[in-house]
């Protein structure tokens, strides 16, 4: 009976459509002819309702009025969120005519009728309520083991799956013939922002090798006499210990070898009264160090040598000794750091176009990465001027030391009511506190690296060269790093077919150059020689497997290594024992190869060496399709499996010299090849390590000497610190300091 009534209903709603069809003006078709022309409609599913589903407590649902021309004016209707068939004897609005109706087409009519019948009545959503929500069933052990199965068996079908394709012989031979590449990674952290410091104004190189120059002869004329002041003070305390016959001096009193000592200590105050100037400025700007503290020492211990026989009377000479060691030192460390930096100003001013080593910020897989480029000089001056590590801890670890140094030495004269040992203790715990390697921790081994770079071409431009250096950094190597001007050499040409000599080497000398790579020197000479020009080349290409292509006046070029012709197709001569060349084909037919002769310079080994024992990982972003780690490992027995390849589009924008590069300038080199570049990245990666060690030395030999020495004042055990044996301290402290500074420069 429902199914009578829904075909009744059905069949109205078409004789009304072809009613309002017929009627409208400008028809040229009738429906007839319409539903004549196409197949006949599928059959319609009607859906009976489910009786159950209309309740009482649902609003009762409009039916819908049906639009045939869908008006797009703002007038029309808005659809309900429920539609479902019109009752059988609801009346039916017949939408106004208008002057030029838009009539739909026969697929629009045909849809909306079929979703119009064949949509069934949704419900309307019930109230929050009524609504249950029933718990979840777990899963027992055993259906979870069956669906793990079932997912594990659905993995191992889509793996062997793929097993016949990877045995496809042109799959095969394209992993033969093109080089594998590494993949890059993301950055695993985010680095920690180090704040920028007050930068020094910057200078010419060589206005500043110039001026480190002048007075440098002098400094150490009064080197060589504040050593023999020490030397002679050292005498004194340690007499008694020498076996020495008594009439070698004069016989002294004590009272004679306190105001020797005192005017020895005075005299060498004197002797580094620039020292002491510097060291003043720098307290002004609050920047308390190592040489504060030690002229702080140093004013102590020449009141307690002029007053020891009022206030403390005793049998052991006062620290003047150590103390002029110490000024010694220092005078010392002074000098090394103005020789080294006018070592390296002086490489970095003997060329007109430097190249500039900068530690560019996750340039390579996630890492810092060391590139080397053309640029100005701009900032050298400045950064070379720059305070070291040990300083820049010692402005923080100093303060602290002078302000525990004061507590306890007054701390410990109160608590003991012994105010006459005040002086005494000051001198004591303060030349405790002095550590002898402070003064050499960064001069010392940057003038030795200084020495070593100016011999290879190269210059550290100072501290902050050496501050961002690391283990696991990168080092780009391009194709003149490892091969520069000279290295590679022309063994012969082969022309084939009818092509004329002039036009293969235009040809491949034009490519050679579009592509930047290493060989443009190379083909830039032989396309002199051979009296050609440079062509204009349109849609340059770099392939992975080693080759270039690209039109030239019509001609399709193909320029590349031996793999990539079999790559593309193009037929070599039959047994072409060529190691390595550069083979040319126009139009798809070889044109000429070009035998070349690779010479590694004996440098880089030693280099590469350096590099990898300190774990900076060379990156080889060559252009020359020929130099790849197959190459190197086979022929020049390279570790070139230690080394990253990245893809060809990579490797192009890792040696562009139009890139940018970061503000962190670690070195100058002014010479071509890998030697004076990885010699100035190793050093200051060795610098950056030897600092970091001794300052950790020396403010371990402070804070435990003057423990040491608040202890054996407190007791007043004067036998206990005596000269003597606060020499030994400090010496033993000196030898590990000073056997990590001769370290740096041997690689």
């Amino acid at each position: 009976m429902s199914d009578r009534k829904n075909d009744k209903n059905l069949n109205n709603d078409l004789d009304e459509l072809r009613r309002l069809v017929d009627g409208a003006e400008g028809d040229q078709f009738t429906l007839d002819d319409i539903l004549a022309e196409y197949a006949p409609k599928p059959p319609v599913h009607l859906v009976e309702m489910d009786p159950s589903a209309q309740e009482d407590e649902q609003p009762p649902v409009e039916p819908v009025q049906l639009d045939l021309f869908r008006p797009d004016d703002e007038d029309a209707a808005p659809e309900t969120a429920g539609e479902t068939l019109p009752p059988e004897d609801a009346e039916e609005e017949i939408p106004p005519e208008r002057d030029e109706p838009a009539v739909p087409t026969v697929d629009e009519i045909e849809a909306d009728l079929i979703a119009e019948e064949s949509a069934p009545t949704v419900p309307a959503p019930r109230a929050k309520d009524n609504l249950i929500v029933l718990p979840k069933r777990r899963r027992s052990p055993r259906e979870l083991w069956r669906s793990l199965r079932r997912q594990g068996d659905r993995y191992a079908d889509g793996m062997f799956s793929e097993e016949g394709a990877l045995n496809d012989p042109e799959l095969l031979r394209r992993e033969e013939l093109i080089p594998g590449v590494d993949e890059e990674l993301p950055p695993s952290r985010e680095r920690r922002v180090r704040p920028k410091e007050e930068p020094e104004p910057d200078v010419s190189p060589q206005a500043l090798a110039e001026r480190l120059g002048k007075g440098l002869r002098a400094m150490h004329t009064r080197l060589t006499v504040l050593t023999l002041l020490t030397l002679a003070a050292l005498y004194l305390v340690a007499e008694p210990l020498l076996p020495l016959p008594d009439s070698v001096l004069l016989p002294l009193t004590l009272a004679h070898k306190i105001w020797i000592s005192a005017g020895l200590l005075a005299a060498g105050i004197l002797l580094t009264l620039d020292v002491l100037a510097d060291t003043v400025r720098r307290v002004r700007r609050r920047r308390i160090d190592m040489d504060a503290v030690l002229y702080l020492a140093c004013l102590f211990t020449l009141t307690d040598a002029l007053t020891m026989q009022f206030i403390l009377p005793r049998q052991e000479l006062p620290y003047c000794a150590l103390n002029l060691l110490a000024l010694s030192f220092t005078l010392r460390g002074r000098y090394h750091r103005r020789r080294g930096t006018r070592l390296a100003c002086r490489a970095a001013a003997a060329s007109s176009e430097p190249y500039l080593v900068t530690l560019d910020e996750r340039k390579w897989n996630g890492r810092d990465t060391y590139t080397k480029h053309a640029g100005p000089l701009d900032g050298f001056g400045s950064r070379i001027q720059a305070d070291d590590g040990a300083q820049r801890v010692f402005r923080t670890f100093c303060p602290v030391l002078l302000i525990a140094c004061l507590m306890l030495t007054a701390g410990v004269c109160i608590a003991h009511r012994a105010p006459e040992r005040l002086l005494w203790a000051l001198s004591a715990s303060l030349t405790a506190a002095c550590a002898l390697v402070c003064p050499l921790i960064f001069s010392r081994p940057f003038h030795r690296l200084s020495r070593r770079l100016i011999r290879s071409g190269g210059a550290l431009a100072g501290w902050p060269g050496a501050a961002d250096a690391r283990r696991g950094a990168g080092i780009i190597l391009t194709d003149l790093d490892l091969f520069p001007p000279g290295a590679v050499s022309l063994n012969g040409i082969k022309v084939f077919g009818q092509w004329s000599t002039e036009k293969v080497v235009a040809y491949t000398a034009t490519l050679i150059r579009a592509s930047g790579c290493g060989l443009t020197k190379l083909f830039h000479d032989l396309l002199h020689s051979q009296g050609a020009i440079y062509r204009e080349a349109e849609r340059l290409c770099c392939y992975e497997g080693g080759g270039l292509s690209a039109d030239i006046r019509g001609d399709q070029v193909l320029v590349g290594s031996a793999a990539f012709m079999n790559l593309m197709d193009v037929a070599l001569p039959q047994g072409l024992n060529v190691k390595n060349a550069v083979f040319c084909a126009i139009d798809g037919e070889l044109a000429g190869i070009f035998a070349l002769n690779y010479s590694l310079p004996d440098a880089v080994f030693p280099a590469v060496d350096a590099l990898l024992w300190e774990k900076i990982a060379p990156v080889l972003a060559t252009r020359d399709f020929n130099v790849i780690p197959a190459m190197l490992r086979q022929r020049f027995r390279l570790a070139a499996d230690r080394m990253d390849f990245p893809p060809v589009e990579r490797r192009r924008e890792l040696s562009d010299p139009e890139q940018s590069h970061s503000d962190a300038l670690t070195a100058v080199l002014c010479r071509e090849g890998l030697a004076p570049f990885s010699d100035s990245v190793v050093g200051a990666r060795r610098l950056r390590t030897a600092v970091r060690t001794n300052t950790t030395l020396a403010c371990l030999a402070g804070v435990i000497g003057l423990l040491l020495a608040a202890y054996l004042t407190s007791k007043g055990a004067f036998a206990s610190i005596s000269p003597v044996n606060l020499l030994a301290y400090l010496l033993i402290w000196l030898l590990p300091g000073w056997l990590v500074m001769g370290w740096v420069d041997r690689f």
